[in-house]
């Protein structure tokens, strides 16, 4: 088959490789659509970070290179585990142990053996992936796959949007309107009817936020602190995420937070931040955390909700071959001339 792989920095190659076999667990997939993201960015330009080009990972075994790719979507080759061949199927990608501490608690996003196909294991920029079924999920008949192939980035913005713990009628911030940013915005609305301002640079990514809807968008350029407290009564928001990673911004979100409110971190700074400890205690703020997605909860109403048909269209960037990976999708992610999504797009299966 054919197939991206990466050997490490800046160094990826299209090759022909084996087909995998699939393990008893798992399901042969013939890719139809594969997306790339942040991460598959950073790990081409500033790798290996994930990839476990040089270190064996501890739970998926993998050592060497590797076919990248963790947001596919496919048709199941061979039927097993309750999936007849030819189901058209989103996967989840993380894999868990289903036996751990963390499992039991429902948080296999945190399992103690957990790897993701595609960082941790070969994954799906390839015309086919073997995945285990319990990552994998039917797509909607009425979903194109090209809304599908989002499925796994949104899920990850929906359990963000979960671990904000977000009430009904709270004022809500969101920081950064980039891919992540949409997909938590999405994610809330699904969840909660909460007021959501959003924040960003002028122009497209905050006109996307108000047509997903965003009570109010605010320019990154304006005092956004002042703006908030003003708009809030002074008190400040309720639940404030940090979803750009951008310098400073987590400082912000903790300016513009209410006393006992809550900040989620989201975005992945390449910088340490500072954080003022004395004001965050005296103000009793909680600030927490997110990573991944929880595949029972989040992959599902993930599907349901680019059925809807909204989303998907205002955040595909464009669909491009294997071939284009990295001239089309790879370098353009890096250096940040992509606001939206890429999606690597495969034939019919052989």
């Amino acid at each position: 088959m054919k197939a991206a792989v990466y050997h490490g920095n800046r160094d990826l190659r299209i090759e022909r490789v084996p087909i995998p076999e699939p393990r008893a667990d798992e399901v042969l997939v013939a890719v139809r659509r594969s997306g790339i993201c942040g991460t598959d960015a950073t790990e081409w330009a500033a790798g290996p970070v994930m990839v476990p080009l040089h270190r064996r990972h501890p739970a998926s075994g993998h050592l060497g290179p590797m076919i990248p790719g963790h947001e596919f979507v496919g048709e199941v080759v061979d039927g097993r585990a309750g999936l007849p061949g030819g189901t058209l199927v989103a996967a989840g990608a993380g894999v868990w142990c289903g036996q751990c501490d963390r499992c039991a608690l429902g948080r296999t996003n945190i399992c103690r053996a957990y790897y993701t196909l595609g960082l941790n294991a070969p994954g799906g920029l390839a015309e086919y992936v073997a995945a285990p079924a319990k990552t994998l999920r039917p797509i909607p008949d009425r979903l194109p796959l090209d809304a599908a192939g989002m499925a796994q980035p949104l899920a990850v913005g929906l359990h963000a949007a979960r671990r904000a713990g977000v009430r009904d009628g709270d004022s809500v911030v969101v920081i950064g309107a980039g891919a992540i940013g949409t997909f938590v915005l999405a994610g809330l609305g699904h969840l909660r009817q909460a007021e959501v301002t959003v924040i960003d640079l002028p122009g497209t990514k905050l006109e996307r936020a108000s047509k997903l809807g965003a009570h109010r968008t605010l320019s990154a350029r304006e005092d956004v602190v002042d703006a908030v407290l003003e708009s809030t009564a002074g008190r400040g928001a309720d639940v404030v995420i940090e979803a750009s990673g951008a310098p400073g911004q987590f400082e912000t979100a903790l300016r513009m937070v209410a006393t006992g409110g809550r900040v989620l971190a989201v975005g992945l700074p390449k910088e340490k931040p500072a954080v003022d400890l004395f004001a965050l205690t005296l103000r009793e703020v909680t600030v927490d955390s997110t990573v991944a997605h929880v595949c029972d909860e989040d992959l599902v109403p993930a599907l349901e909700i680019l059925a809807e048909g909204t989303l998907a269209p205002l955040m595909l960037h464009s669909v491009i071959e294997l071939d284009d990976l990295v001239g089309r999708g790879l370098e353009p992610l890096a250096s940040g001339q992509v606001d939206g999504k890429i999606l690597v797009a495969f034939g019919e299966p052989r």
